[in-house]
């Protein structure tokens, strides 16, 4: 069975917060130093021990939204962000920028995929993903079927 859904344009805001989720949570240990370096405060009380603290997540932070920030600015990743439908099944994704215009996607070239109430995201890199909102879909029976790729292929549980 194959899954078409309905064209969908993935604005560059929703883009940056998806992509810097999807990095933090791969990414979680970073706040473990966080939190180890503003300990130091309690061998040595000093400030500096958090201001320096903060100060390196901050900028940590900043990177990665600056790296999302400049992929929406990049001509090779621009037909992320153009009106595109998909064409799903269990040997490949099928991404349709038109009627004769695509390109597919083996399944081995998704890192990892997450399910959310609203939509489903398939990581393929740290900067590039895939967002499938319920809404593009044009039923629940195609929603439950591709969640059942998903489990079949070990992307989710």
């Amino acid at each position: 069975m194959i899954v078409r859904t309905r064209k969908y344009q993935l604005s560059a805001g929703k883009y940056i917060g998806l992509a810097l989720k999807g990095v933090l949570k791969q990414q979680w240990w970073v706040f473990l130093i966080y939190f180890a370096l503003c300990s130091g405060f309690f061998f040595i009380p000093n400030a500096w021990w958090i201001i320096g603290a903060s100060i390196g997540l901050a900028l940590y932070l900043l990177f990665w939204l600056v790296q999302f920030a400049g992929v929406t600015q990049l001509e090779q990743s621009k037909f992320l962000f153009n009106k595109l439908n998909y064409e799903l099944s269990s040997q490949q994704i099928l991404v349709k920028l038109s009627a004769k215009q695509g390109m597919p996607m083996k399944w081995d070239q998704i890192k990892r995929a997450s399910v959310q109430k609203e939509a489903f995201i398939l990581f393929v890199s740290k900067a590039q993903l895939i967002y499938l909102p319920h809404r593009i879909f044009n039923s629940d029976n195609e929603v439950k079927f591709f969640e059942t790729i998903l489990k079949r292929k070990g992307y989710i549980k």
